[in-house]
């Protein structure tokens, strides 16, 4: 949605507005940690030197155009984007954080490339196996992501697969450096474009795939095409009656 360098745009004005305008609280030891990704901030800061209520006040007329929605910790814990943060007297604990609304995924009968239905389960998986969780919390963990599946017609055996797979993949500690694969994209119709895809399953170029059922795709308003058939580019053939033979052109 809007322009394709709005997020660019609005990473350059954000990171301006911290060094102008935050860099001297960030200086003055009032805040111990500071991290941004994208609009959401966590900032952990001395109750001997400030205090919620003026930080607030003063992020908030750092620009007109912008007013921050404070969360503050909660029985000793906060979220920070999909991670719980729990203050612990000698440590930091952390478990994954989920809103209601993200555990919606492709459900399995859809008509779309099977990478881009595993592509969800790829990145929870990767995250349960690559957190510092205790194991209480990474079997919870996984229950949670087996029944996100089975919600969605997922077969179990897939998903238990996948992460036998990205574990086995973690514990070769191996750096694979893909700048140097080739890659093609091929429209998604139905699964019968494998065929032509698996001939390159011997080959160093990678495949990816691109839906054509996307929202984007079915709400694009139609653009009818004024040219007449006889202008527009393209290859033709002309077949003469009196030889039987055909003249195959090229037009631009």
């Amino acid at each position: 949605m809007g322009s394709h360098i709005s997020n660019i745009v609005a990473e350059i004005f954000l990171q301006e507005l911290e060094n102008t305008h935050l860099k001297q609280i960030l200086d003055a030891q009032n805040f111990t940690f500071y991290a941004r990704y994208v609009d959401d901030i966590l900032l952990i800061y001395n109750t001997k030197h400030t205090t919620p209520e003026i930080i607030h006040s003063h992020i908030n007329k750092v620009h007109p155009k912008l007013q921050f929605t404070p969360t503050f910790e909660h029985n000793n814990s906060i979220n920070f984007i999909d991670l719980l943060i729990i203050q612990r007297p000698i440590q930091i604990e952390i478990d994954i954080f989920r809103k209601p609304t993200t555990d919606t995924k492709i459900n399995y009968t859809s008509n779309h490339p099977t990478e881009h239905k595993m592509a969800a389960y790829r990145y929870m998986i990767n995250r349960m196996l690559s957190l510092p969780l205790s194991t209480e919390r990474r079997i919870a963990e996984w229950q949670k992501i087996r029944k996100i599946a089975n919600n969605h017609k997922f077969p179990i055996h897939h998903i238990a697969k996948l992460r036998a797979q990205i574990h086995r993949t973690t514990q070769m500690n191996t750096t694979n450096n893909d700048n140097n694969n080739k890659w093609a994209t091929f429209a998604y119709h139905s699964s019968k474009v494998r065929k032509i895809t698996n001939l390159f399953k011997q080959t160093d170029i990678k495949i990816t795939f691109k839906s054509t059922n996307a929202l984007q795709q079915l709400t694009k308003p139609k653009i009818h095409d004024t040219k007449q058939d006889h202008d527009k580019s393209g290859i033709y053939k002309m077949t003469f009656k009196t030889c039987n033979k055909a003249y195959i052109g090229q037009t631009s």
